[in-house]
């Protein structure tokens, strides 16, 4: 087992910041793969070995366009497929674009061929870890959803999972002494608090017992000490925050003033400017709260 270790100064970036997130856990290292196996396995509560870390388009030869647009989308050696995202302010629709997304990726499997049926249908785990504010009225930190006959108790097929993690509600495990934790508690504990300095003692005894969290700290080291590449990840935090925040500015201005055209006008430049810029429209959908059809529409429209 590595042996890694904070130091009590050093100054680390927010793995829970969108990019920071997909770049520690899609880097073609081995470090990166066992994270993301460690980190899958403890969420699932069995263990898994990620295959592959698949696209979500075409592959892209420029390292910072896949870090901006893939999500932490994989392939299991069992054939199941996982889709983890984390986001830091999630809108009130939230669950309906959870449930979107995942009936995408269940749908997504390919069913091709003579010799493949229904009966080789896999599972899929859409995995949204939301960092603030609170989807659900109670004190659990995981809720897993499938669809289910909630009248007569059956299971439809259980084949397709939408799980979400509330780091909000991590308080109840901070208490626990760290033989009590589980292993998805101290993955919890370690994307929220591991750029605190305040809490490096235990961040580094969670490193001390957990292999997979050491990964990821490795990776999350090299990425902090790389000036380089932690100012174009930070850059490209910002760019998320402030287009999350134009377009919350431009759908209260237009309340405010009582004119929702004018909102939505504000809306469609903003959506068009993204576009021209060559930014993702499944981004562009996930930061806006439109549709995908909403977008195309929108560049239709512009062009």
């Amino acid at each position: 087992m590595i042996k890694v270790f904070f130091e009590n100064d050093a100054d680390l970036v927010k793995l829970y910041w969108d990019p920071i997130f997909k770049a520690v856990f899609t880097k073609s290292t081995p470090e990166s793969r066992i994270a993301l196996g460690d980190l899958l396995s403890s969420i699932l509560d069995r263990e898994v070995e990620v295959l592959a870390v698949v696209a979500n388009e075409p592959p892209i030869e420029n390292t910072r366009d896949k870090q901006i647009r893939y999500d932490v989308n994989c392939r299991f050696s069992t054939g199941e497929y996982a889709n983890v995202e984390i986001t830091v302010y999630p809108d009130n629709h939230e669950p309906k674009r959870l449930e979107y997304y995942g009936a995408r990726l269940h749908a997504s499997q390919p069913l091709k061929g003579k010799d493949i049926s229904y009966r080789d249908i896999k599972e899929t785990f859409q995995i949204s870890i939301i960092v603030n504010n609170f989807l659900y009225p109670d004190d659990v930190m995981i809720h897993r959803f499938e669809y289910y006959d909630k009248v007569n108790g059956i299971s439809l097929g259980g084949c397709s999972n939408i799980i979400v993690i509330e780091l909000s509600k991590l308080g109840n495990v901070v208490s626990k002494s760290l033989d009590e934790t589980t292993p998805i508690e101290d993955w919890a504990y370690f994307v929220l608090y591991c750029a605190d300095k305040e809490r490096r003692t235990r961040i580094n005894q969670i490193l001390e017992r957990r292999e997979g969290i050491a990964m990821a700290a490795q990776t999350l080291l090299t990425i902090s000490q790389d000036e380089e590449e932690r100012a174009r990840l930070i850059s490209e935090y910002k760019f998320i925050m402030d287009l999350q925040s134009k377009m919350v500015d431009a759908r209260r201005e237009g309340h405010a003033e009582g004119h929702t055209e004018g909102c939505d006008e504000r809306n469609s430049y903003i959506v068009s400017k993204m576009l021209r810029d060559g930014v993702n429209i499944e981004i562009i959908s996930k930061y806006t709260g439109l549709t995908l059809d909403e977008i195309v529409q929108i560049g239709i429209f512009q062009n």
